[in-house]
């Protein structure tokens, strides 16, 4: 009697270890949250001189590590986008730019595998929430063909400048489809709900969030009661003088610009506090690594207002510009008792590292051939095994634009059609800002840069993107 209950007690022993050990070896949670236009100077823990509260960024920062060097992959949404999925930069990725269209030129083919396939074939479940913008509903992009088990939001970024719209997308039966939406309803909160439902629901399981939020991009609105927020007792802004935008183009009419933007930050700001302290409620902060960043630098679109906000902080030029404004966005990654509090880093990194990285932090194999690097070890306060020799970037809306980082080095490159290019060099160390281009008396470096441009980039295989008749 007295041995069977010993092995009895054994064998609950070694149940216990087993479970307590196989939750030890449970693949991390992760949570990419991708702000939609917003500056690096518009995140107070970036810039301390942002007008705009953002506690809930702030407190993410301080429990987390924050990249004060880091890089979107493009200067505007779609190429963004891709080289976050993909691993490419804009010298290899099959969309270099925004296009849309039923001729699918604007979407990811089936050989474009996406960091979210790899984490869904090694087990994740993987949500997205949000706008895409590399694939609609029929072309091989759609998000259920890109590795999403769920999905709702939008498609591409014309309708992502609607707030209020009457339909939004869902995988619904293992594809994607319209759905009707309460136009009454403000998307983000559509949006941020259906995010809180999918960690709810994938709470015991591994799962990859990705969460491509549309705050703060243009249209600049809000629901009254967020707007309230920043304006005063008789209903002015906060923030004066305000210059009312007119209904134009894709963006419907702003009284208050300054203040519409301005609760777009901080509903941006709140949505992500919901998301934090979910995973706390939930006990899955030790498993768990949240990602924040933005798609690209600021927006003056619908009445934006960047020089009023400084939403570059310290940089030159805001989205569509190869200037440090236009591509520098905020990174923090926070993982308690993983990635180190409080901790500033410096070095350089890019959107297309990401997809390495996520593969070393959960174990999935990344492919050889991407631009790519895994910046893992640095969340772990050690130095990566490889770093970039040089950062690119290249950009056509209304000529052809390149930049290049070697170190302290920035090269841009300008170029029209019919016309002779442009040179700018910088150096960051001693002008952050970018207003003394120093190329004239730095013949050595600009050539040394420039040959690492052209050794950066191959001719776009997508056809929409095929720029060699700029460079005649």
């Amino acid at each position: 009697m007295k041995n069977a209950f010993k092995i009895i007690v054994f064998a609950v022993l070694v149940g216990s270890y087993a479970t307590s050990h196989a939750q030890t070896k449970r693949k991390p949670n992760i949570i990419f949250i991708l702000a939609d236009d917003l500056g690096y100077g518009n995140v107070q823990s970036f810039n301390s001189n942002s007008k705009i509260p953002t506690p809930n960024l702030d407190k993410l920062a301080g429990e987390g590590t924050k990249f004060t060097r880091f890089y979107s992959g493009n200067t505007v949404c779609a190429p963004s986008r891709c080289a976050l999925m993909t691993g490419y930069t804009m010298g290899h990725a099959w969309v270099r730019g925004n296009a849309k269209g039923k001729d699918g030129l604007g979407a990811l083919r089936a050989q474009d595998t996406t960091l979210a396939q790899r984490l869904q074939n090694n087990g994740y479940k993987t949500g997205m929430f949000g706008k895409w913008g590399l694939g609609d509903e029929e072309s091989k992009g759609a998000p259920h063909l890109k590795g999403f088990n769920s999905f709702y939001g939008y498609l591409d970024q014309s309708h992502a400048h609607d707030y209020y719209t009457n339909h939004l997308y869902e995988i619904v039966g293992g594809k994607t489809v319209e759905i009707p939406t309460d136009t009454t309803k403000y998307t983000e909160d559509l949006i941020v709900n259906k995010a809180v439902d999918f960690i709810n629901a994938n709470k015991d399981q591994p799962f990859f969030l990705y969460m491509p939020l549309t705050v703060p991009h243009a249209e600049l609105k809000v629901p009254d009661a967020l707007l309230k927020k920043f304006q005063n007792a008789d209903g002015s802004s906060k923030f004066p003088p305000e210059t009312p935008w007119e209904k134009k183009g894709n963006y419907d009419s702003q009284a208050q610009p300054h203040a519409a933007f301005a609760a777009m930050v901080n509903k941006l700001d709140a949505d992500v506090g919901t998301i934090v302290e979910l995973i706390k409620k939930l006990g899955l902060d030790n498993d768990t690594y949240i990602f924040f960043t933005s798609d690209n630098g600021p927006h003056k679109e619908g009445g934006a207002d960047p020089v009023y906000f400084n939403s570059a902080g310290p940089f030159r030029g805001v989205k569509r510009d190869l200037y440090e404004g236009g591509i520098r966005v905020p990174l923090i990654v926070r993982a308690p008792g993983k990635v180190p509090a409080g901790k500033s880093e410096a070095s350089p990194w890019a959107f297309w590292d990401i997809l390495p990285t996520f593969g070393e932090l959960t174990g999935t194999a990344t492919p050889k051939n991407i631009d790519g690097l895994s910046f893992f070890p640095l969340l772990s306060g050690k130095k990566p095994v490889k770093e970039h020799e040089y950062l690119y970037w290249q950009f056509n809306e209304s000529g052809l634009k390149e930049a290049l980082t070697k170190g302290d080095w920035k090269l841009i490159r300008f170029k029209e059609t019919g016309s002779p290019e442009k040179l700018e060099l910088y150096n960051l160390k001693s002008d952050i800002g970018e207003k003394n281009d120093i190329a004239a008396n730095n013949a050595a470096t600009v050539k040394e840069l420039y040959a690492l441009m052209k050794k950066a980039k191959t001719p776009a295989e997508n056809p929409r993107f095929d720029w060699s008749e700029v460079e005649k």
